[in-house]
């Protein structure tokens, strides 16, 4: 069976550096930090006092107030964006056959906020069971897709995929095999997280998993520097409109870009840490070239998934090079995480649309907030050190691990 070929024909970001996917370039390109002290609930008495939320943001200035009071943040996030996509692809609602559109979505935690504080008023109470009725709804993952897909008539494959911060690139990667074996025409794709909560952050800081640099907030995220020390908290989402090639030349869309394959594995080893050597990694990206029909020397540009954790990073980068051997030094290198912070389910979406719109402007996004060299990490890598560089990008790469050991790698190509 010959399998189809899959473009992006339209993309959609809400992120804590940019509410548009134009803002969120722009403020890549940059170089500008998401991070700074939360504003959303008292956190004098919590070990980390900031993250990357999102600015500037009402969601009745998109959504119908009615609406918006029944859907958690990470679903609103997910409306939104994907909206967005929407409209980038210049879809035709009323001529595209909706049988034939998906929407398969990622969140690694889901409705956090509807859960905390649904199970915290409970305990203010004097014990009877006085919970919303949309409570249920409002904190399902897969409610998102869900929205989407009731708001657009689309009555294709319609699900949410879980991985933890591999959630929305195993959503990618599943909307790509359902093209690409005739199933879909159009899957709005991605992924969204509103996980920065008293629930949230006193989780991650109980892991010792987020940076406590309060009193720098926006150098906090710094991904391959010696003196990292966690990752910050992120939210947003991320929309992706993959389309069939033949469908989207046939009614004249744009394209971004071709999604050549994907790669899954698991690193089987800790609930948390990666395994030290990479070998989960190193299969991953392995086995997305294969599955794309990629050589090592092919690929020009890796987003990675940089988390700025000890040992993450250097665990990443030791992969990178066993994979790409000599080429590894020859490609442009980033963590667009040390501007955005850590999106969760939603990085996979949001990292995907800065390589693809690294490809389509030839600008490799910098890693910023780099002061002091790992001697853990080969200094010959191109680690795009805190200033934008112009690059032609034929073939870029986009990693995103989770924990639990859940690791995928998503593929894109420049279209001739």
């Amino acid at each position: 069976m010959e399998l189809k070929r899959v473009v992006v024909t339209g993309l959609g970001a809400l992120t804590p550096i940019g509410n548009t996917k134009d803002e969120y370039w722009d403020a890549l390109v940059f170089g500008k930090s998401g991070a700074a002290p939360i504003t959303y609930f008292d956190t004098e008495k919590f070990k980390t006092n900031f993250a990357c939320e999102i600015k500037n943001f009402n969601a009745t200035d998109f959504l119908d107030r009615k609406e918006a009071r029944k859907m958690d943040k990470f679903a609103q996030y997910a409306m939104i964006a994907s909206d967005e996509a929407i409209i980038d692809a210049k879809l035709d609602l009323d001529a595209i056959n909706k049988l034939r559109v998906g929407v398969i979505w990622g969140a690694g935690i889901g409705g956090l906020e509807t859960f905390q504080n649904e199970v915290l008023n409970f305990a203010d109470g004097d014990g009877t069971p006085r919970f919303n009725p949309f409570f249920i709804p409002k904190m399902i993952a897969d409610i998102a897709p869900g929205n989407i897909s009731i708001k657009h008539g689309f009555m294709g494959p319609n699900y949410t995929t879980v991985s933890a911060c591999a959630s929305s690139a195993n959503a990618m990667i599943d909307a790509l095999n359902y093209i690409r074996l005739g199933h879909c025409d159009v899957i709005v794709t991605g992924g969204s997280e509103a996980a920065v909560t008293i629930a949230g952050m006193g989780g991650f800081n109980a892991m010792h998993a987020l940076s406590t640099r309060n009193e720098s907030p926006e150098t906090a995220s710094r991904p391959f520097d010696a003196t990292r020390d966690g990752f910050v908290l992120g939210e947003g989402a991320g929309a992706i409109i993959l389309e069939e090639y033949e469908h989207a030349k046939a009614r004249g869309a744009k394209i971004y870009a071709e999604v050549l394959g994907g790669g899954m594995s698991s690193d089987a080893y800790h609930m948390t840490a990666p395994h030290p050597d990479g070998l989960g990694v190193i299969a991953v990206m392995k086995n997305c070239l294969e599955n794309a029909g990629v050589k090592p020397e092919e690929v020009d540009h890796i987003n990675t998934h940089g988390t700025s954790t000890p040992l993450g990073d250097v665990a990443e980068l030791k992969a990178i090079s066993e994979v790409f051997g000599a080429h590894a030094k020859n490609i442009n290198i980033n963590s667009t995480k040390s501007m955005t912070g850590h999106l969760l389910g939603a990085a996979g979406a949001i990292e995907a649309i800065a390589s693809i719109l690294a490809m389509e402007n030839g600008i490799v996004p910098p890693t910023i907030n780099h002061t002091t060299a790992d001697e853990r990490i080969d200094p010959e890598l191109n680690l795009t050190l805190n200033k934008a560089q112009k690059r032609d990008i034929k073939v870029a790469m986009s990693n995103t691990f989770g924990f639990g050991g859940h690791n995928a790698c998503v593929l894109f190509k420049k279209l001739d």
